[in-house]
């Protein structure tokens, strides 16, 4: 019997809460720590690991001797203190919910964190684990002969009411870019295996959250746009964003296309928005297209349904789990999304944004040096 890996939780709102039940999946694991502020969302994740104890501190959390890692998933604005607070205290390996950090001036404090942190650290990103995202990288390189093209949409729903209504502004959430996008910069990377040259994008704040104020302050982040960006190798990629598509039938269509033919993978939006009304909700599909013969060919990727039942992001989160747990386990020697990949992907949001607020192209390599 494997060793009792026993987990520490920071946050537990909507995607804490997906968490907990991931971790619930797993063999031989344990919460038995929970930080989460707000008693409406410790008392949902009360019901999921009830045997944890609830902390009234970060500080008290690190003081469990039994911890054998972290899982943050807090506001997107406090995941760089929180990683600074747990360096101060204790070293643990660490699975940090995506954005890495939000502020545009935290560079040199999430370098520090990067370059002195002992343990392995594993940022979010489980839109990789997605099956039909998975299947497509798979066999992206001989579907395509080498891929020149990527492109990237996104259609969904708006941003769902988050506790203290943080996700409704740009200074909290890091703007659309960064806290819903770097999902697909960081896929961007991935698949092209290059980094970038320019980022050109294109954004508006036209139907959501419009007529919203808080405190006093009126929401501002975008909800749609196009981001286009060149890569050192060549290869280029784009991004179409839209938050108020959700009659969509597919969610996310990633596509890529090389000199022998396409592939695409079509992921449907979380199954518990789907209407009744239609019957069972979509399932996830890879299309292969080559150029000769020419004609596609549709599959279908199904996903466990126990793995759907447990979260929106059909089964990614499980399979990132199973990842993080092998990592702490000392079972693999590095973090298959690293802080450096964590750090990349906002700041190509970040550029993005910047781009799309004074109308110019951004140099990847004047923006790294801020």
């Amino acid at each position: 019997m494997a060793k009792l890996i026993n987990y520490g939780i920071i946050g537990c709102g909507m995607m804490g809460q997906e968490h907990l039940r991931n971790i619930a999946l797993l063999p031989d694991t344990n919460v038995v720590a929970i930080f989460e502020p707000d008693a409406g969302m410790a008392g949902i994740a009360k019901t999921l690991a009830p045997n944890a104890k609830f902390c009234d501190s970060i500080d008290a959390l690190l003081a469990i001797e039994a911890l054998d890692c972290l899982v943050i998933i807090s506001p997107n604005f406090v995941h760089l203190e929180q990683l600074e607070q747990i360096a101060q205290t204790r070293s643990l390996p660490i699975l940090v919910e995506k954005p890495l950090f939000t502020d545009p001036n935290a560079f040199a404090r999430i370098n520090a964190f990067c370059d002195t942190y002992p343990s392995p650290v594993w940022v979010a990103m489980e839109y990789r684990y997605m099956p039909p995202i998975a299947a497509l990288r798979a066999e992206v390189e001989e579907a395509t002969g080498g891929i020149k093209m990527l492109s990237i949409r996104e259609h969904r729903f708006p941003f769902l009411e988050k506790v203290g209504d943080w996700n409704r502004f740009n200074a909290k959430s890091g703007g659309t870019f960064v806290e819903k996008c770097c999902h697909f910069f960081d896929l961007m990377r991935l698949l092209t295996k290059s980094e970038p040259v320019r980022i050109m994008a294109s954004a508006g704040q036209n139907v959501n959250h419009l007529d919203e104020v808080y405190d006093g302050q009126t929401s501002d982040i975008i909800d749609n746009g196009y981001v286009i960006v060149d890569f050192e190798n060549g290869m280029r990629a784009m991004l179409e964003l839209c938050m108020f598509a959700e009659g969509s039938r597919y969610q996310e269509e990633v596509s890529v296309v090389g000199p022998k033919g396409k592939i695409e993978a079509l992921v449907p939006g979380p199954g518990r928005f789907w209407p009744e009304h239609l019957g069972d909700a979509p399932i996830p599909q890879l299309i292969v297209s080559p150029r000769n013969p020419s004609g596609p060919e549709v599959r279908d990727i199904p996903v466990d349904p126990t793995l759907l039942d447990a979260g929106d992001h059909n089964g990614s989160t499980f399979y990132q789990h199973e990842g993080f747990l092998a990592l702490v386990r000392g079972e693999r020697d590095v973090a298959d999304v690293t802080l450096d990949d964590g750090l990349r992907a906002v700041a190509m949001g970040m550029a993005a944004q910047e781009s799309a607020a004074t109308g110019q192209s951004v140099l990847w390599a004047d923006f790294m040096k801020r």
